[in-house]
């Protein structure tokens, strides 16, 4: 079993790019960066705005770094396709038409956006998956490990659930969307720990990973399994975490079933913080986003050698195999784990997290500002 550490650190991405810059020295000792010249186009296509990680980390996070790695001469075109496949679709056919350098994706619908890509692939453009691995002809994808958050979540439920006779524990699975591939990585992931341990009683897909949606699932458990049958939820993540907790504190549940959740959001950690909310998944958006942002910028650059340093692991998607990859390991939050995970790596400070409302509760746990 793959322990919950993180593999990839940011300054361990530094190091690899430095080492890997003196194996592109030429003779009279002018780099290729210098040849190929930093003034180079990044496109940065975004999903949703429903989680809120991607306007709050990923964005600010990739643009200063594409910034940094080009001495300020690289430029970052951004846009966020709001859930919508078909605009997303349009943003990428713009972005190749314009001719950029090079194209992060994170797909709303991994199968509709392959024709997209494949324009992008004809027009010599590439495009590297970011987050969530889109379908066509990409040339990196860059991820945290999505299997082993759904491992993390089932041995939190696991945990929570004890030794006993769990085998009997009823547990629902609110998973995220159908058209992101990500989630059924994120559901095979959980099942590998689940199956045969506990008794999946209802299981539903959640069309744009929507927190209502969600709840709307809940309710529909609740109702057909019983709301004192509940053992356990498995949220796939906060938002829908959140949606899943409010519909089981309106049909009168007082003693909450330990919930599940990823990403790490404010709302959620605080929900940890009272103990309404079992525990999530901490991905440190830091390391994935600064190494989509130099992965980009190299091949934009035509630095390979330091792209295909980066790009250790290979991935496959339903048309292409050999993907290099990088991929970024998780770690569980929980009341414990606050302080060494979020607070540490200042993705939250505690006054932002303790607020009036749950200053009590921070004292508890010893969460103090």
């Amino acid at each position: 079993m793959r322990e919950a550490t993180v593999a990839v650190s940011v300054s361990a991405l530094a190091l690899s790019l430095a080492a890997c810059g003196s194996l592109l020295e030429s003779d009279d000792g002018e780099s290729q960066a210098e040849r190929k010249g930093d003034a180079v186009t990044i496109g940065l296509l975004l999903p949703e705005t429903e989680t809120a990680r991607y306007e709050k980390f990923d964005h600010p996070i990739i643009e200063k770094q594409v910034k940094k790695l080009t001495n300020g001469k690289g430029k970052l075109v951004y846009a966020n396709a709001k859930g919508d496949a078909a605009k997303q679709n349009g943003q990428l056919d713009q972005m190749v038409a314009d001719k950029v350098d090079a194209i992060l994706v994170s797909a709303v619908d991994a199968k509709k956006l392959a024709p997209s890509v494949k324009k992008a692939k004809e027009a010599d453009i590439p495009v590297i998956a970011y987050d969530r691995l889109a379908e066509g002809p990409v040339s990196g994808y860059v991820a945290f490990d999505n299997e082993l958050v759904g491992q993390v979540q089932g041995q939190a439920i696991l945990k929570a659930l004890g030794s006993g006779n769990r085998q009997n524990s009823k547990v629902v699975m609110i998973n995220g969307a159908p058209t992101d591939p990500n989630a059924a990585v994120f559901k095979e992931g959980a099942l590998s720990q689940l199956q045969n341990q506990v008794d999946i009683a209802k299981s539903y897909d959640t069309d744009g990973w929507k927190p209502q949606t969600a709840g709307t699932h809940m309710t529909d458990a609740i109702t057909a399994v019983g709301k004192d049958n509940i053992a356990a939820v498995y949220s796939a993540n906060d938002g829908m975490a959140g949606g899943a907790i409010k519909a089981l504190k309106a049909a009168g549940i007082t003693d909450l079933p330990p919930v599940t959740g990823q990403d790490a959001e404010l709302p959620a950690v605080q929900r940890i913080v009272t103990g309404e909310q079992y525990m999530s998944v901490y991905k440190p958006y830091p390391e994935e986003a600064v190494g989509a942002a130099e992965m980009a910028v190299r091949i934009a650059q035509g630095r390979m050698v330091e792209y295909d340093a980066l790009a250790g692991d290979r991935s496959e998607n339903a048309t292409t195999k050999n993907i290099p990859s990088l991929l970024v390991s998780v770690r569980p939050l929980t009341r414990d784990t606050i302080k060494s995970t979020v607070i540490k790596d200042g993705i939250y400070k505690t006054d932002e997290i303790c607020t009036a409302e749950f200053k009590a509760a921070c004292a508890t746990i010893g969460l103090k500002g």
